[in-house]
């Protein structure tokens, strides 16, 4: 009777077999442990550098990836996308990468501001070794995410390195019980930006004078960014406190020259350059229209022009120049009185850089040299002592990093200076109170011009909106606020840049290959004893009954 039955049983099975599988899969799929919508994730990354500047290439050359992903540690050939954590990435490792890896994903981390000096610093050094020479592979940056910091980490898990693999059988077993991911990337390809046009922004506090000829000062801040990616480029004190201080000190001597009393006896022109971080291509194309026009120059006959660069970094001002004035100029009276100035703050250092101007050398040094070139006595102001300052580039230059107090303190500074120079004024109380330096204003401009990316190639398209927003700034304290305009020559471009500053990364959770056969094994060794249970089943039963039969004769 049970033979009978179990017989029926294993012709149900040899019939419907199919059908029931068609049930029984979808059901094993549902209970499953893993979540198939956990298998994809997707990121926003952002481009490494891209450009040409005098011919030379900088930056990486190609965009797309579709690659497997690897840690720093797995890694092996031109088929691996390394994915590592900025801090964990070296100079060596990327010089490596750049050689022979297909692509590097970066993981910045999630504050920047609460780094060691010494990670900064690191940091800062890896951005100028990845920026030196040009990378056929494409780098992305990432920002920091938990899904993303354990996908990293499942990644570095995951594999054994050669070096790491104690046996072969490790290796293997490693490999198919670990997570892969496959690293996909597709923007589109990489092509010169068209139509580009620098913006230089310039005003004028009219002077008065008896015989006519009025001199001028020129105080000027160049307006876009630096780093190693260029959606990654706030540049909150390189050059944000220079465009902040600028316009505090336009601020403060429209108060002055708007009455005829206090009006002062310079000429005060007021310039936001652009494609500083580039050449200073802003201000060349700005002084070859003044010089080389026929019509009057408004700066041909300066006393000097102020250049004002990073200046919220430190406890010392440094005036850099290519040519020590001489003494009696304008330019050496005004660093006589940035020392008196800053007489008031015995923290503060005031000291003078001389260095010639090398026309060998790809990129000039400071803003300064390109009037100096032009015979114009010009000087630099700078926190920094050496124009190789890695915190003039880098994106670590965020608003969280600037300390206002010092801010407000270089601002009145060079106030104060320049208006001991124009009024002749020998205290030091010039700007105090209601003519104070403002925290909140500077603060304010600071928000404004750090909230967003200010790399150059983000600001030659015309429908960026940091022009008309330092424009509208200006106009506030200047009248006729004027703009100059520079196109890169279509035929002999002094620079050019590339599309794809950014993009969406898609991570595939994906099983390395072995894995795939490993499972293929498995599923028919799997099926192969399920047909031959099903087969069998009536001697199978039998013969367990026969056992228990047995066991329960034993007993009795």
């Amino acid at each position: 009777m049970w033979f009978e039955e179990a017989d029926s049983v294993a012709e149900i099975f040899r019939s419907y077999l199919p059908y029931y599988l068609l049930i029984v899969l979808p059901i094993f799929i549902i209970i499953s442990p893993v979540n198939p919508v956990s298998g994809s994730h997707e990121f926003a990354v952002h481009r490494m550098q891209h450009f040409d500047i005098h011919g030379v290439a900088h930056g990486c050359r190609s965009a797309a990836v579709n690659l497997e992903a690897r840690s720093l540690t797995s890694w092996s050939t031109f088929r691996h996308c390394v994915v590592a954590r900025l801090q964990d990435l070296t100079v060596d490792h990327f010089r490596e990468i750049r050689a022979k890896a297909g692509a590097l994903l970066i993981i910045i981390p999630e504050n920047l501001s609460a780094l060691s000096a010494e990670e900064k610093q690191h940091l800062m050094i890896l951005e100028d070794a990845m920026l030196a020479q040009e990378i056929s592979s494409p780098v992305y940056f990432a920002k920091y995410s938990p899904e993303l910091n354990e996908i990293v980490t499942d990644i570095s898990n995951g594999f054994i390195s050669d070096e790491k693999s104690g046996t072969a059988l490790e290796a293997i077993i490693n490999s198919i019980s670990a997570n892969g991911y496959q690293i996909v990337i597709n923007p589109g390809t990489a092509g010169p930006k068209q139509d580009m046009t620098l913006v230089t922004l310039h005003g004028k506090l009219g002077g008065i004078g008896s015989d006519g000829k009025i001199p001028t000062i020129a105080v000027i801040a160049h307006y876009d960014s630096f780093g190693v990616a260029p959606e990654l480029s706030f540049g909150a004190d390189s050059n944000g406190s220079g465009i902040a201080i600028l316009l505090e000190i336009a601020r403060l001597f429209s108060h002055l020259y708007s009455n005829s009393k206090t009006q002062g006896k310079y000429n005060l022109v007021f310039l936001l350059t652009a494609g500083g971080k580039i050449n200073y291509q802003g201000s060349k194309k700005w002084l070859e229209d003044q010089l080389d026009s026929l019509d009057g120059s408004i700066i041909q006959d300066a006393s000097f022009v102020v250049c004002l660069d990073t200046l919220a970094t430190g406890d010392a001002l440094y005036m850099h120049v290519s040519k020590p004035p001489k003494d009696g100029s304008p330019a050496a009276q005004f660093f006589k009185e940035l020392k008196s100035a800053a007489d008031k703050y015995p923290s503060v250092t005031i000291d003078g850089v001389h260095k010639k101007i090398n026309l060998a050398d790809e990129m000039l040094a400071w803003e300064h040299e390109r009037y100096s070139i032009r015979r114009l006595p010009a000087f630099t102001l700078s926190s920094l002592k050496s124009h190789r300052d890695s915190m003039r580039g880098t994106i670590l230059d965020v608003k969280e990093n600037i300390r206002i107090d010092r801010l407000v303190r270089n601002t009145h500074i060079v106030a104060e200076a320049l208006g001991k120079f124009v009024y002749n004024y020998t205290a030091n109380d010039l700007f105090s109170g209601s003519l104070k330096v403002e925290p909140e204003a500077l603060e304010s401009v600071l928000n404004i011009v750090s909230s967003q990316p200010r790399s150059t190639q983000l600001l030659v398209q015309k429908q960026n909106i940091i022009v008309p927003t330092l424009k509208t700034l200006l106009n506030k304290y200047v009248k006729d606020v004027k703009t100059s305009t520079f196109t890169p020559d279509k035929r002999d471009p002094e620079f050019m840049f590339y599309d794809v500053t950014g993009s969406t990364v898609n991570v595939y959770n994906v099983k390395p290959a072995i894995f795939d056969l490993v499972l293929t094994v498995a599923i028919v060794i799997y099926l192969t004893a399920i047909y031959f249970a099903i087969q069998y089943f009536p001697k199978l039963y039998q013969f367990t009954s026969s056992i228990s039969t047995n066991s329960y004769k034993k007993i009795d």
